[in-house]
């Protein structure tokens, strides 16, 4: 028998809210046709209107108040005059039906405020942006009749409706507070692989351009283009450049550092000016220092404690005098920014596996500072053809360093072209003798009629035959 009461009960819940609905929607409907007539911009958030724009007539924002009032009265009327008497069915029926409390029909359901307008006496609130049109009438459909079903699935289309409506013309006017708030998107992409998409917009990636560095040089290097994209022209880079001009540095070589060294612009006034202050203070000349900065780009980035331990090696290892020491970095600067292993590893083959003294080091070393840095076996092959092939000995290939700075190709051709002509004479003490310096140092030209005594056309034809 209470299941038989509880069961009626629900029917007559049922038909109390397909009426009172029915009187809210007509309510509704009025509001939906009043917006459009009006055509004032609106947005319905969980089926409440909100008001937005700024052309809104004083009369017509006095009616919609009037309409919105209106219909909160008649909602809050029919919730206080609802019977008591659903409170004892639910109390009754609460065991029956508490399983179905996942298919009431209040989606995304909140507290009815002065902002939200209920359909019905159910409070029947949902958001039209989030539920689909097929899952809004499968849970009408449990509640109520298909004529309801189909004009609360209308104002559903109508609500998308006026959503869309909401979208502001290119063409409307709008005020300078509105304008103000638009949104607009950088025009700097916000992530990029190349510092390309950046120069237009970036005035340091564009003036640096100007002064010749070679950004796809600096954008395949870590971290090097989002530092050049934090820099200001004006601050960073600007002050840097004028300290290289002071120093004596020459404008067309900005570009050549700056490609090289992109980092000195992030190193301070100050610290850049220690570090030269150091080289005068060791008797390096202002043209020195200029020419050592524009061949070792990062130079400067090194402390002046390691600037004197460099110098300090090098005179230490080579026992060479401070002015010999000076002459022989300001002619290979980069000695002072690379590593010292292959410098101490060319000593150790200069001295055990050529077999050179220490003068005779000490000498090709003066002469020609790029022995300490060049390749290993290059400098091997160069030598074991002089000395063994050629038969010049030690002494005279330290009298003339020069030879191991030479293409070996270069040597290999005019020696075998004059041993064929009969003249690979390069024992001083004998008639005939050809000098090492001049062997490798003048051009076909000159080394065919001045020592080989031939044409330029023997010398090629006798090339082709090697």
């Amino acid at each position: 028998m209470a299941l038989s009461c509880t069961q009626q009960c629900l029917r007559c819940r049922n038909l109390l809210f397909s009426k009172t609905l029915a009187s809210a929607w007509q309510y509704s409907t009025q509001l939906g046709y009043f917006t459009t007539e009006a055509s004032l911009p609106t947005k319905i958030i969980h089926a409440s209107s909100i008001i937005r724009g700024s052309h809104i007539k004083t009369k017509a924002k006095h009616k919609w108040t009037q309409q919105i009032l209106c219909f909160n009265n008649f909602t809050a009327k029919h919730m206080s005059t609802e019977p008591t008497g659903r409170q004892d069915v639910e109390e009754l029926s609460k065991a029956d039906i508490s399983h179905e409390s996942s298919l009431l029909p209040i989606i995304d359901a909140g507290p009815a405020t002065k902002s939200q307008m209920p359909l019905g006496i159910c409070c029947f609130v949902f958001d039209y942006k989030n539920i689909s049109f097929f899952n809004l009438r499968n849970h009408l459909r449990f509640y109520y009749v298909e004529n309801e079903i189909n004009d609360i699935c209308r104002y559903y289309l109508h609500l998308s409706d006026l959503d869309a409506a909401t979208e502001v013309s290119a063409l409307e006017e709008i005020d300078d507070v509105e304008a103000l708030s638009i949104p607009v998107p950088s025009a700097i992409p916000p992530a990029s692989t190349s510092l390309r998409d950046y120069v237009d917009q970036s005035e340091t990636l564009s003036k640096l351009v100007q002064l010749g560095v070679n950004l796809w040089k600096l954008e395949q290097r870590p971290n090097v283009g989002s530092m050049l994209l934090r820099l200001n022209f004006d601050t960073d880079v600007a002050p840097r450049l004028m300290f290289l001009k002071d120093i004596g540095v020459e404008a067309h070589r900005f570009g050549y550092i700056l490609t090289h060294n992109p980092f000195i612009l992030t190193e301070s006034l100050e610290n850049l000016q220690a570090r030269v202050n150091y080289l005068k203070l060791k008797k390096f000349s202002s043209e020195t220092v200029a020419s050592m900065v524009s061949k070792a780009p990062y130079l400067l980035n090194f402390s002046v404690k390691r600037l004197d331990n460099r110098l300090g090696f090098f005179q230490t290892q080579l026992n060479v005098s401070a002015s010999n020491t000076r002459d022989i970095v300001a002619r290979l600067p980069r000695l002072l920014c690379g590593s010292l292993e292959p410098v101490k590893e060319n000593l150790k083959v200069c001295e055990i596996e050529l077999g050179f003294k220490e003068n005779e080091i000490q000498r090709i070393v003066i002469a020609v500072p790029k022995v300490l840095t060049a390749n290993k076996r290059k400098l091997t092959q160069i030598f074991d053809f002089l000395h063994n092939t050629m038969k010049v000995p030690h002494h005279l290939i330290a009298k003339f360093p020069q030879v191991l700075n030479t293409k070996y190709l270069r040597i290999r051709e005019r020696h075998m072209f004059l041993e064929y002509l009969g003249k690979a004479q390069y024992d001083p003490a004998l008639p005939n003798y050809i000098s090492l310096d001049r062997l490798v140092s003048l051009p076909d030209q000159d080394f065919c009629t001045m020592l080989a005594l031939a044409t330029l056309e023997d010398f090629y034809l006798f090339q082709k035959t090697l």
